[in-house]
């Protein structure tokens, strides 16, 4: 099996909170979420698109919860999924409590938004009661009124002030059960709000560069943004936001992960950018491979090389490879050359070769 190089940047230790069956913080690994794009009321709808994000990897999902059927119907799609449901709830507290009530997992709400503090208190009681955390979501884009006339703009300095108004008032009501996202759809503005609330406080961080946009642009700025503040070992838990599916935010989340080492699950591809001396087609190999393999969370790094150049060195370096000629490849398993295979066989024989390894360490796996 290929070896990666470890992570050597420690991560801050925050405070550890169970979502559902998975725990957040503390030492605990990063987890990937997503958000459904159905509507909430269409139960059926909601859980099949769970469904799917989950084979593509999603550890944590979210669902609006803006009308009472929405809320209500959120204990059938608990009933029917198994990863850990969240609660997105704007505004009112009787569709919090409604969502509590219907067995979410953990609900996204800001306490300075929803009325007096009766109705706070009504919130913390019920989310008490039933052990599950509160998020407290702090977006640029809807910041407080007084906050945005004092620093004139959604500065890191106003996302900040937002975030301990709120905190504040679920410390008051005696409820530490506490995740913070700070989001600002500008990368520099959500990495300085990140690391300067680290500074201050322990509670969890939940990650994401809000409205990033089309899955291109936005898969660069949330690449920048999560992994700078990764790298530096905040963060906690991470959504990529993208106009798009959420199955490629979840694809793009799992990558910033594995790039930096905090994950190894999932096959990860190694291909050249090619260049006037590639002489086949790699780009349909390299697309088959990733929709052949896409669910396997087998961690297996492949090499798809287009010359001679670079492509033995990096095949040898992954436990499978090829390094493309004109008509053929060099085939290599576990840093060997297994000899030349023609090129209408070399989508083919990754597949069943990673099939292969698969078997081989689930087999192993069961053994010990």
């Amino acid at each position: 099996m290929h070896e990666t190089t470890k992570r050597t940047v420690s991560r801050k230790k925050t405070r550890a909170l169970k979502v559902g069956n998975i725990y957040i913080g503390g030492q605990h690994p990063v987890t990937v979420q997503s958000m459904t794009r159905s509507k909430t009321e269409d139960w059926k709808s909601t859980v099949d698109e769970i469904k799917i994000l989950e084979a593509a990897g999603c550890e944590i999902v979210r669902s609006t919860a803006n009308t009472v059927e929405a809320a209500e119907a959120l204990k059938k799609i608990r009933e029917h999924i198994t990863i850990p449901l969240v609660a997105d709830i704007h505004f009112d507290y009787k569709l919090a409590l409604l969502a509590v009530q219907a067995g979410v997992h953990k609900i996204r709400i800001n306490p300075g938004n929803i009325g007096s503090n009766e109705k706070i208190r009504e919130v913390v009681k019920a989310c008490k009661d039933s052990g599950i955390p509160i998020r407290i979501g702090v977006n640029s884009g809807s910041l407080e009124k007084d906050i945005l006339k004092k620093y004139q703009r959604p500065t890191p300095e106003a996302m900040i002030e937002s975030a301990l108004r709120h905190i504040e008032i679920l410390e008051r009501n005696n409820f530490n059960d506490i995740i913070v996202a700070l989001k600002s759809s500008s990368v520099i503005d959500t990495i300085a709000a990140c690391k300067m609330f680290s500074q201050k406080m322990d509670y969890p961080l939940h990650l994401g560069v809000t409205e990033a946009g089309s899955p291109f642009t936005g898969s660069i700025k949330s690449a920048m943004g999560i992994g700078t503040l990764l790298y530096e070992g905040i963060g906690d838990t991470i959504r990529v936001s993208l106009t798009g599916k959420g199955v490629e935010e979840v694809q793009v989340g799992m990558e910033i992960l594995k790039g930096l080492g905090y994950r190894n699950d999932g096959v990860e591809i190694i291909s050249c950018p090619t260049c006037g001396r590639l002489e086949s087609d790699l780009f349909s190999v390299l697309t088959e491979v990733e929709n052949e393999l896409a669910h396997i969370r087998t961690p297996l790094k492949i090499a798809i090389m287009g010359c001679l150049v670079n492509g033995p060195g990096e095949s040898r370096e992954a436990d499978i490879g090829v390094s493309l000629g004109k008509e053929n490849a060099v085939f290599y398993v576990d840093g060997k050359s297994r000899g030349m295979i023609e090129f209408s066989e070399i989508s083919k024989r990754i597949v069943e070769e990673a099939k292969k390894k698969m078997d081989s360490i689930k087999k192993n796996a069961a053994q010990s």
